[in-house]
């Protein structure tokens, strides 16, 4: 795994995640709506939050995420999967406030972590659920190739249909 730091520009701060931050993301993670696209609808119950926090403080790749300006914590996101071998890595796990929503937060969050991830790897991929239409969006203005759909272990939670998306780090730094 790569070494999480912490990562920033001017919409939104992100620091590795810690066990201490369970209640100020549940309060983000709490509203319904954040995960009405979401391959696991359920994760605003607070017992199926907590599942899904511990595996992102397992997973010793997750971030929390700061709006710049208001300092307000407003999502979660992580890097994961690292394989040296063959270069490559995972980014997902993505969620932000309904605040933030269509302001650049996400595109922001994603674009810090792969200009990072791209210093150790040469391909990113990212697990989007089936059913969730914005982030489908969002990956590709990002620049993303749908590359096909598979099924997904989440961890504590039900195996879900996700759509797998790459950027090739060639293409990304040919992007304009």
């Amino acid at each position: 795994m790569i070494e999480r730091i912490e990562l920033s520009n001017e919409l939104v701060w992100m620091r590795p995640l810690q066990g201490s931050d369970l209640e100020a993301l549940y309060v983000v993670a709490s509203d319904p709506l954040v995960w009405e696209q979401h391959p696991n609808p359920n994760r605003y119950q607070r017992p199926v939050f907590e599942v899904f926090f511990k595996g992102a403080i397992e997973s010793d790749g997750a971030y929390l995420i700061f709006d710049q300006v208001s300092g307000e914590v407003v999502g979660c996101s992580r890097i994961y999967d690292h394989d040296p071998e063959k270069k490559t890595i995972m980014i997902g796990y993505t969620f932000f406030s309904r605040s933030v929503w269509g302001k650049g937060h996400n595109q922001a969050a994603k674009t810090l972590m792969m200009n990072y991830a791209f210093q150790f790897v040469d391909e990113i991929f990212f697990h989007v659920g089936e059913h969730n239409t914005r982030s489908r969006i969002a990956m590709t203005r990002l620049g993303a190739k749908l590359l096909r759909m598979e099924t997904i272990a989440y961890y504590g939670e039900p195996d879900r249909a996700n759509c797998l998306f790459s950027i090739r780090k060639q293409d990304y730094l040919q992007s304009p």
